[in-house]
């Protein structure tokens, strides 16, 4: 079991993971929770992490799929790479995890079949990124898009249709964290995500 982490449940609290100002991030707990789930992670599996900034899914997949599986971390950002890197150390996770500062879709490209995508955005090359990530999924493997913006979930929905995708799901999460002021315990708000989640055939 890792490091820092003992349990085998995904939601490791935000505040253990190391973080910078330079790169956004962690994915919040609540979101990785669901993400780790909608995923449906097995010992073994073999996991992209496409956006990876600060590792927070990569190290939640890298104890899901366990000693015997492999999470592809991918981020363009030499300083989100470094923080996935000082993440994985921490939690103890470094030896089933392959790091690569590379643009997606190309560093797809060199990747072996995998069990799950993870997609954290995608920006403009969402629909390519997309379109890599399906021929590089196995037969029932799972992809799942976290979106900030609506543009962004619209865009997934429809590429994942065009693909040919099924068991499309969109989830819409809002959530918020109590934070105690002097009169008792305010809810603080956080940037609601919507997650699509689908399954290759």
């Amino acid at each position: 079991m890792a490091k820092n982490w003992t349990y085998k449940t995904p939601g490791i609290p935000d505040e253990l993971f190391i973080q910078s100002d330079e790169v956004p991030g962690p994915t919040k707990e609540e979101i990785r929770v669901i993400t780790i789930s909608k995923a449906r992670l097995n010992e073994g599996n073999v996991v992209v992490d496409v956006g990876c900034g600060t590792g927070g899914l990569t190290v939640e997949a890298a104890l899901q799929v366990g000693a015997k599986g492999k999470v592809y971390a991918i981020d363009e950002d030499e300083a989100a790479i470094k923080l996935t890197n000082g993440n994985l150390e921490k939690f103890g996770v470094r030896g089933n995890v392959s790091v690569t500062r590379g643009k997606a879709p190309e560093a797809l490209l060199s990747l072996p079949m995998a069990d799950a995508f993870l997609i954290g955005g995608g920006g403009v090359s969402l629909r390519t990124i997309l379109q890599a990530a399906f021929f590089k999924l196995k037969p029932n493997g799972r992809i799942v898009i976290n979106a900030i913006l609506l543009e962004t979930a619209t865009v997934a929905i429809s590429e994942l249709k065009a693909l040919g995708f099924k068991d499309i799901d969109i989830t819409h999460i809002s959530v918020a964290k109590g934070k105690q002021i002097n009169s008792g315990t305010m809810m603080m708000a956080r940037n609601p995500i919507t997650i699509v989640s689908a399954t290759k055939p």
